[in-house]
């Protein structure tokens, strides 16, 4: 089979087609044939070695992919719902970059017939680690006020759309006009262009937020204190900002009794992952088939534009999620 390769040695990054076999079935796992995959932060990360895969996991790239169980074995054809030919989409903690990938079957969920192969592939990441963040890691309750930190990437417009159903009131921080536009389109209440305002002096006429979701890390960290609830929860996703956040206002964190929380989703167990899957397919399977929800896909490549694709993220000027087919 054909997969996107890259050369750790390789100070330019270059992705490539390479061959290799099949991937084998371990035990519960189903074989996909891969229609179209999304790129995430991790996978840049990964290809610079910043980010290895978990112990034992592929060591190709790719969180999520959409496409058509093509093999699987006897005893999951009486004890799961799929069967072959069934068309899924779904998390793999590596080898979504390409034409078959094998997944846990309980880590897969049923495309709706409402989204296409490439649509399906730019929902699991992002919307499962937004759902993780809002209705696992923290209790979201309805009518909450809510920041969402790089408001216009796949997982920060999944996080606005699933606030919205929850009817809070949700500010946003990106870093243009045309990013915070997308943003409004998905329920987002008050833009920020966080080039231009200080985040905390544009909430300063607005109430403090009692769930502040960020990817940032280092000067935000007391910055979200600043504009945070009692008892508000910040969900710290990544540290695009740096390692360390100096200085840390304890006097914020403690009289406040905020709750700082770090949270991944890629290291998670097998069984995480599937009651993460079968939760967010109970609550908001339906909402996403009726594309009450849906994902936000700025462009879909062929595997020969990868190098472009990946630039795109590099260079910050994504909105939404973009996603590759074969």
């Amino acid at each position: 089979m054909r997969f996107i390769d890259f050369n750790s040695a390789d100070e330019t990054n270059t992705l490539f087609i390479n061959e290799t076999s099949v991937p084998e079935l371990a035990p519960g796992q189903v074989l996909v044939k891969v229609a179209a995959f999304g790129i995430n932060r991790a996978d840049i990360l990964q290809k610079k070695g910043q980010y290895p895969p978990p112990a034992g996991e592929s060591p190709i790239l790719g969180l999520e992919m959409a496409g058509e169980i093509v093999e699987m074995p006897a005893e999951l054809m009486t004890s799961s719902s799929f069967k072959i030919g069934d068309r899924v989409y779904g998390l793999v903690a590596g080898g979504a970059y390409a034409e078959y990938v094998a997944v846990d079957v309980q880590h897969l969920l049923a495309t709706p017939s409402s989204l296409t192969d490439d649509e399906a592939a730019g929902v699991a990441e992002c919307f499962l680690t937004a759902y993780q963040s809002m209705f696992v890691e923290y209790n979201l309750a309805k009518k909450s006020r809510v920041l969402i930190h790089a408001g216009a990437s796949g997982v920060g417009l999944a996080a606005t759309q699933l606030a919205k159903q929850w009817d809070c009131h949700i500010a946003v921080t990106a870093s243009s006009s045309e990013k915070l536009h997308v943003c409004q389109s998905n329920g987002a209440a008050l833009l920020i262009n966080y080039k231009q305002q200080d985040f905390v002096e544009a909430l300063k006429a607005h109430d403090k937020r009692d769930l502040i979701i960020d990817f940032i890390g280092a000067d935000y960290v007391n910055r979200n204190l600043s504009v945070a609830n009692q008892d508000a929860c910040i969900i710290q996703l990544a540290m695009l900002g740096g390692r360390y956040a100096e200085k840390i206002d304890m006097a914020q964190l403690l009289g406040k009794r905020v709750t700082l929380k770090g949270s991944t989703l890629r290291s998670r167990t097998g069984d995480y992952k599937a009651h993460l899957v079968a939760e967010f397919a109970k609550q908001f399977g339906e909402t996403l088939s009726k594309q009450l929800i849906k994902p936000n896909i700025e462009f879909c490549y062929s595997v020969d534009e990868i190098n472009t694709a990946h630039a795109r993220m590099e260079n910050n000027l994504n909105t939404g999620k973009l996603v590759v087919h074969w």
